[in-house]
C-alpha cells in the first residue's frame, strides 16, 4: 500500500512539473486548444498571429507571454492606444499578469473558444466576462472586448474599463505580500515562471496532506475501532479495504486546499488544477470500485448461504456491470477534466448502442432470458428438468445458454432466450413422487373375492411407510373385455429418483405376494385357450378369501368404500420397509 502511494504523489509531481514546460513550448496560436474545447477556425484572410480570435486564445496568449518574460509583446493583448502601448503597455502587462495569478476568481476552463465568445445576460454581445479580480476591497471584472484590427480581422483584448483599475487591486496585492518576510532568493529565482517558494510548498504539501489525511481518517475511525475491542467483535472488513482510496481522496483535496493558500500563477493553478482533478476522479473510482466488490460479495455470501444461487450469479453480473459503469463513467470525467469536448463522444456512445442493439438482437435476448432464469430461480445448477421431451441434469447457467447432462450422458445446450419460452419442468422441486398403475386380474374372479383383494392392497398402501397416506387409494376402475382392471393412485414420500424406483419396486412385489394371497391370478393380456382341464381358482385360497370377507359382513367392519379412520392411523408404518429379508435391511442400525 505504502508503494502505490509514493507512485501516486510522483505520479501528481511529475504531472503538476511537466504540464507547465510542455505547454510552455506551445505557440501562442494554440491557446485555445488547452481549453480542451473545440473551436471554429476563422477565416483562411483573417487568422491573427497572436491567437487572439477568440476569448481563450487572447487569455491563454497574455499568461503565456507573459511567463517567458515577453511583456513587450503581452501588451499587444491590450486595447490600448499606439501611443500609450509605448509608454505604459509592459508595466501594464505586468501589474495585470501579478493580479491574474494571485487575486483572479474564476475558472479558466470555462472560457468560450468560439469566435464570436458566450452569451452573457446584461453584457455587451462584443464583451466577454472572464472573472472577476478581487483583492481587499477593490474589485474589479476581468472583461475582453471584441475589435476590428486591420491585419487580422476582429480580435479579442483586455477591455480599457478593466485596465483603468488595475492598480487599485495591483496595491491592495502589494500591501499583503507574503513574499517580502521570505527570502529574496526564493522569490526573485524562477523556475518554468514561478518562483522557487511556491514550489518549495507545493512539494512540502503532499507529505503534510498525507499525514493530515491519515490522521483525519484514523481519528474519524478511533470511537469505531475503540468500541469493537471493548465488545471483542472484528474489525470492519469493509473500512480496512476502502481506507486506502479514501486516503487518497482526502490527500488530494487537502493538498488542493494547501495549493489555494499558495496563491500560484493563474496558468500554473489552470494546470495544477487539472492534474488534481484527475488524481481526484481516479481515487474515486478506485474507492467506488472497492466498495461495490466488497458489499456486492457480502450480498451474494448471503444468498447463497440462503439457497439463493441464481440471486448469487445475478449479484455478480451486477458486480461486474457495474464496475463497467464505473470505469467508463470515470474515463467520461477524466476527458472532462482534461478538457475534451464530450458532445461528440457521447453522441458516439449513442449511436454505437443502438447499432450494436441492432446486431445482437439474439445476443441481447439469450443476456435477458438469462437473467430472467437467474432471477426467478426458475432452475439451479444441479436440478433435474424436463425440457420439451428431453430429460437432463443442469450443468451450467451462463448468460447465453443453459447446459444439460441428458440421461444418454450427452450434453444439450439451450439458448436462454428459447429457454425462457419453453415448458420447463423441474423434477428436482417435487416434493413427492406420483406413483400409479393398472392392474388386471382374471375376469372370473368373483366379487367377494376382489373385495378380499382390494381391501388388501388398501391396507398395504396405508400400512408402508414411504406411501402418502392421505392421497392413497385403490379402485375398481374398469370392468374390461378380458380382466378386472384395479386402478392404483399414491405418493412416494421421496424426492429420489433411485430411492422411488426401490420403494416402486417393493410395491409391486407386495402386491403381487397380496394377489397370490387371495387366490386369484394377474390377468393374460391374450385370450386363453385351454388345451387341458383347467384347474381354475385356488379352492382352499378362494374359501378362505370369501371367509374373511364374511367375518367382516359379520363384524360390520366390511372397509367398503375405505377403512374406518382409526384402521387407517393404526396401519400406518406397520410394514417392514426395507423388507426385513433384504441386504439393505439386515445392514440397518439396531
Amino acid at each position: 500500500m505504502t508503494g502505490l502511494r509514493n507512485r501516486t504523489f510522483c505520479f501528481l509531481l511529475c504531472l503538476a512539473v511537466a504540464g507547465p514546460a510542455w505547454a510552455q513550448s506551445l505557440p501562442a496560436q494554440v491557446g485555445q486548444a488547452i481549453t480542451g474545447s473545440t473551436s471554429s477556425a476563422a477565416p483562411a484572410t483573417a487568422v491573427d498571429p497572436l491567437g487572439r480570435n477568440t476569448p481563450s486564445g487572447t487569455i491563454f496568449g497574455f499568461l503565456q507571454t507573459t511567463q517567458l518574460g515577453n511583456y513587450k509583446a503581452a501588451a499587444e493583448y491590450l486595447k490600448l492606444t499606439p501611443s500609450r502601448r509605448q509608454a505604459e503597455g509592459e508595466e501594464l502587462a505586468i501589474k495585470l499578469k501579478t493580479v491574474m495569478d494571485r487575486a483572479f476568481v474564476g475558472s479558466l476552463k470555462n472560457i468560450s473558444s468560439q469566435p464570436e465568445g458566450m452569451i452573457d445576460p446584461g453584457i455587451a454581445p462584443d464583451h466577454q466576462r472572464i472573472g472577476t479580480l478581487s483583492a481587499g476591497d477593490a474589485e474589479v471584472d476581468l472583461m475582453l472586448v471584441r475589435v476590428n484590427d486591420p491585419s487580422s480581422g476582429k480580435i479579442w483584448l483586455v477591455a480599457p474599463e478593466t485596465l483603468e483599475k488595475i492598480q487599485d487591486v495591483y496595491d491592495q496585492l502589494q500591501a499583503r505580500q507574503v513574499e517580502k518576510r521570505l527570502p529574496q532568493w526564493l522569490v526573485k529565482n524562477l523556475f518554468l515562471g514561478m518562483p522557487l517558494w511556491q514550489w518549495l510548498a507545493m512539494l512540502l504539501g503532499i507529505p503534510v496532506a498525507a499525514l493530515v489525511a491519515k490522521a483525519l481518517i484514523e481519528l474519524g475511525t478511533l470511537p469505531r475501532r475503540l468500541w469493537a475491542r471493548y465488545r471483542g467483535q472484528p474489525q470492519l472488513k469493509l473500512w480496512s479495504t476502502i481506507s486506502g482510496p479514501l486516503w487518497l481522496v482526502v490527500g488530494t483535496v487537502l493538498h488542493r486546499i494547501i495549493v489555494a493558500y499558495v496563491r500560484i500563477p493563474l496558468l500554473h493553478r489552470h494546470y495544477y488544477s487539472r492534474v488534481a482533478s484527475v488524481v481526484f476522479l481516479g481515487a474515486v473510482t478506485w474507492l467506488a470500485l472497492r466498495v461495490t466488490t466488497r458489499v456486492m460479495r457480502s450480498l451474494r455470501d448471503r444468498a447463497v448461504m440462503s439457497g439463493r444461487t441464481g440471486t448469487g450469479t445475478l449479484i455478480l453480473l451486477g458486480q461486474r456491470m457495474t464496475k463497467v459503469a464505473i470505469i467508463i463513467v470515470a474515463v467520461l470525467a477524466v476527458m472532462g477534466a482534461l478538457g475534451f469536448n464530450l458532445t461528440t463522444a457521447l453522441a458516439g456512445l449513442g449511436i454505437g448502442g443502438i447499432a450494436v442493439a441492432f446486431a445482437a438482437q439474439k445476443t441481447l435476448e439469450n443476456l435477458f432470458g438469462g437473467i430472467s432464469l437467474l432471477g426467478d430461480e426458475v432452475i439451479r445448477v444441479g436440478d433435474v428438468c424436463r425440457i420439451g421431451d428431453r430429460v437432463g441434469t443442469v450443468e451450467d447457467i451462463s448468460l447465453r445458454s443453459t447446459r444439460l447432462r441428458t440421461t444418454e450422458r450427452s450434453e444439450l445446450s439451450i439458448p436462454n432466450g428459447s429457454l425462457a419460452s419453453m415448458n420447463l419442468e423441474n423434477l428436482s422441486r417435487r416434493d413427492k413422487i406420483l406413483f400409479t398403475t393398472k392392474i388386471g386380474l382374471r375376469p372370473e374372479t368373483t366379487a367377494e373375492h376382489l373385495r378380499y383383494v382390494l381391501a388388501e392392497m388398501r391396507r398395504l398402501l396405508y400400512e408402508h411407510p414411504k406411501v402418502e397416506v392421505n392421497s392413497a387409494r385403490v379402485r375398481l376402475a374398469e370392468l374390461g373385455e378380458s380382466s378386472l382392471n384395479l386402478e392404483l393412485f399414491c405418493y412416494i414420500l421421496t424426492t429420489d429418483h433411485a430411492e422411488f424406483t426401490a420403494v416402486r419396486e417393493d410395491l409391486y412385489l407386495r402386491i403381487m405376494e397380496a394377489v397370490e394371497k387371495s387366490g386369484t391370478d394377474f390377468a393374460s393380456p391374450s385370450r386363453t385357450v385351454y388345451v387341458a382341464r383347467d384347474p381354475g381358482l385356488h379352492k382352499e385360497k378362494t374359501e378362505a378369501a370369501t371367509q374373511q370377507v364374511q367375518q367382516w359382513r359379520d363384524e360390520k367392519q366390511l372397509p367398503f368404500p375405505d377403512f374406518a379412520p382409526s384402521d387407517i392411523s393404526s396401519f400406518r408404518g406397520s410394514i417392514e420397509y426395507p423388507h426385513p429379508d433384504s441386504a439393505v435391511g439386515n445392514n440397518r442400525p439396531k
